[in-house]
């Protein structure tokens, strides 16, 4: 027992090494903060109010279409014009269909879409904007109402006598329409909802039935009522570019772009190269035409939308819509959800303005550099009126506003 427990102290000293063998290792955690080269001690960290921050995407809804230096002033401001005067124009249109074109001012807080002024807001400071326009008074029951002052019925005499006076010119445009539908029909409710685009008046859905040579209401199911076109009209059946082509050929040429894809072993030039354009570019496919038979995604469909916007467009008043307008038609047009994307590759033909998400096509041919229409409806002079008379405040003696109400 003695002789194995000397052993095993044997074994162990033998093993055990000594410790003049074992080299010193330096204090980790005191080499550290100790070390010359250690730069532990300082932030690494940037601070939150220092970081740089991110910048945040552009939201379709407030990213503007056009940047500089492509930016038309003048027409952007004829977008920001609309908004303004938004609230006067959808007030007009909702007081005029009214009995006695009155409303209970409770009742005009509640219809912020119909007449135009943002949710949550006080209609009253809206009114208040219009004086000249829109005045509220105590009716004997003790409430408050909203109506016209004598300065706008005697404007919205006026408007009516321009409605009667262009009732021609008003159904050769819903005929227009009709002639570049796929099936030869639009729902009323839609042609109803852009009158104001085309200046047709608001009891269109009954004038129609002066016409029965031109139009035919059908019912179109689940209580829509749909207009017909009963007869067509070759004379009627002739575009804007068409007409614009015979008079001047060379600006109708340049006016649209359909440019071929080929390869830069070609080594073309600049001429020859707007030459092989040209030769994509022509001829267009007439508006007027049935756009459902071409297969969508070939470059003669690609004409014949860009073809039939066109000619929605000169159809319209001010010749512009926005994109509400054209969305009421995509499939009486054969439009796509590219259309957006098909307007910006024409910039010599259309200019869009606005946002993203809400834009405005304008044809650009229609406005002279100061941002004026080259040929104005008579209801385009009436609504330049109608927004002067909105601007003011008060009566200006001898003005024509004073002489309206006398």
């Amino acid at each position: 027992m003695a002789s194995r427990f000397f052993f095993l102290l044997r074994t162990n000293a033998i093993n055990k090494p000594s410790k003049a063998l074992i080299p010193t290792l330096p204090n980790p955690i005191f080499s550290i903060f100790s070390s010359q080269l250690s730069t532990s001690f300082l932030v690494t960290k940037t601070p939150k109010k220092l970081r740089k921050k991110r910048k945040k995407k552009d939201s379709p809804r407030t990213k503007r279409v056009q940047t500089q230096p492509n930016l038309i002033p003048h027409l952007e401001r004829i977008v920001e014009r609309d908004a303004l005067f938004r609230f006067i124009n959808k007030t007009k249109q909702f007081l005029s269909a009214q009995p006695e074109h009155v409303l209970r001012l409770d009742d005009a807080g509640k219809l912020h879409r119909e007449l135009g002024f943002p949710r949550g807001r006080n209609v009253t400071r809206f009114i208040l904007r219009h004086p000249l326009l829109l005045q509220t008074y105590r009716h004997t029951d003790g409430k408050m109402w909203l109506g016209f002052t004598d300065l706008m019925e005697n404007l919205l005499m006026e408007e009516q006598a321009i409605m009667d006076s262009m009732e021609q010119d008003r159904v050769a445009k819903v005929r227009k329409l009709l002639m570049m539908t796929s099936q030869k029909r639009v729902p009323l409710s839609k042609i109803h909802h852009c009158r104001t685009v085309f200046g047709i008046p608001d009891d269109f859905r009954d004038r129609v039935k002066k016409y029965p040579n031109y139009f035919r209401v059908v019912d179109g199911g689940g209580g829509k009522r749909v207009l017909e076109l009963v007869n067509w009209d070759p004379l009627l059946a002739v575009s804007a570019i068409e007409r614009e082509f015979v008079v001047d050929e060379d600006g109708a040429k340049r006016k649209f772009r359909f440019p071929v894809k080929y390869g830069r072993d070609l080594g073309l030039e600049l001429e020859d190269t707007r030459k092989l354009n040209l030769l994509n570019t022509l001829p267009l496919v007439s508006p007027y035409s049935d756009g459902s038979k071409l297969d969508v995604w070939t470059i003669e469909a690609e004409k014949f939308r860009v073809g039939v916007v066109h000619e929605f467009l000169s159809l319209t008043l001010e010749k512009k819509a926005s994109i509400h307008h054209l969305v009421e038609f995509k499939e009486e047009f054969c439009l796509t959800k590219h259309t957006y994307h098909m307007l910006l590759k024409q910039p010599r033909a259309f200019y869009l303005a606005g946002t993203e998400m809400n834009w405005v096509v304008f044809l650009k041919d229609a406005y002279d550099e100061s941002g004026n229409l080259v040929d104005k409806d008579p209801q385009v002079m009436f609504n330049e009126k109608l927004f002067k008379y909105a601007q003011m405040q008060e009566m200006e003696t001898g003005s024509e506003a004073e002489i309206e109400m006398q």
